[in-house]
């Protein structure tokens, strides 16, 4: 596994602001983002798991269609 902060995400993928990654977060019970596993909390802390992130952006790709 993968984790990355959400500074250090955003540093290594720029094509994602932090407000996005923030708003994907803040909604992330009603997003699915929670059920995906691609995120880890840790105290006040959040961790991101890459892998499952870029997967939970591929299923949001594909219910859009």
């Amino acid at each position: 596994m993968n984790y990355k902060t959400v500074n250090q995400f955003i540093e290594r993928y720029p094509a994602f602001t932090k407000g996005g990654v923030r708003y994907y977060l803040f909604n992330s019970k009603f997003n699915g983002l929670d059920k995906s596993g691609a995120i880890k909390r840790v105290g006040r802390k959040i961790l991101i798991d890459v892998e499952r992130f870029f997967q939970w952006i591929e299923d949001q790709n594909e219910k859009a269609s």
